[in-house]
């Protein structure tokens, strides 16, 4: 039975929990992890469902933190990296790039960039020992292929973890693991502004999506038939992206 770890799995409605519910449905046994107690509450409704599930508390902006989370956690074998802004507790910052200050954009490269990389860092030398490993990260379609205004930092970091994503699947091929992305458009959550829902309905299926959508992608990136998929980023927006005269 293999083991996987996904970080920012705290909201009942959102992708890291829907993720971390369809890998142990599919047999995994399963660390989760969240910035706030309430990844306890998931916990407790994914061993509801027969899972075998921990629950960790952690700043993953911080390295020792993140360092207690790998020894707690021990090895994995499957890494989803969702932690990053866009919560109800953390919204994504909007504002121009003139008037971002130094620490805000710092703060949306840690909450994003940094803690895909620090998590990364921790768990991935058991994946090299081991000869096998899956890393997927969650990034978004702002940033790797379109944006708003008032989402630089935000798109800076999440293009960001699509080229770290490359550059890990490079290095990291031979030794049996393999780095993906999926890029999520539109998708309903408790963080879902009424703008957002909005302009789901104005994407060719004329919703939002869902975030089992995007963890059926995920699951499968995580599995032995993802093998020869690597370095990818999967688009997952119902084609909002291909989209070139909107309204």
């Amino acid at each position: 039975m293999r083991r996987a770890l996904v970080t920012g799995a705290g909201a009942a409605d959102g992708i890291g929990f829907a993720t971390a519910r369809l890998l142990a449905m599919g047999g995994h046994r399963l660390a989760i992890a969240a910035t706030t107690a309430r990844i306890h509450d998931r916990a407790d409704e994914l061993r509801a469902l027969g899972a075998e599930v921990t629950a960790h508390v952690a700043d993953l902006t911080e390295p020792d933190q993140v360092d207690r989370l790998a020894k707690s956690v021990g090895p994995v074998d499957v890494l989803v990296n969702n932690a990053g802004m866009g919560t109800v507790n953390a919204l994504a910052l909007q504002k121009p790039f003139l008037d971002l200050t130094h620490a805000e954009w710092l703060r949306q490269m840690d909450v994003t960039l940094t803690t895909a990389a620090l998590v990364s860092r921790a768990f991935l030398p058991a994946m090299v020992a081991k000869g096998w490993g899956r890393v997927v990260m969650v990034s978004s379609v702002t940033g790797p292929v379109v944006s708003n205004p008032g989402d630089s930092a935000y798109s800076a970091a999440k293009a960001g973890m699509v080229g770290l994503t490359r550059a890990l699947a490079l290095e990291l091929a031979a030794q049996g693991v393999t780095v993906n992305a999926v890029a999520p458009g539109w998708i309903a959550t408790g963080a879902s502004t009424e703008a957002e829902l909005q302009a789901a309905r104005a994407t060719p299926p004329g919703r939002a999506g869902t975030p089992d959508e995007v963890a059926a992608i995920i699951a499968f990136l995580a599995s032995d038939g993802a093998a020869y998929v690597n370095g990818a980023t999967i688009v997952v927006d119902g084609g909002n992206c291909l989209v070139e005269k909107k309204g």
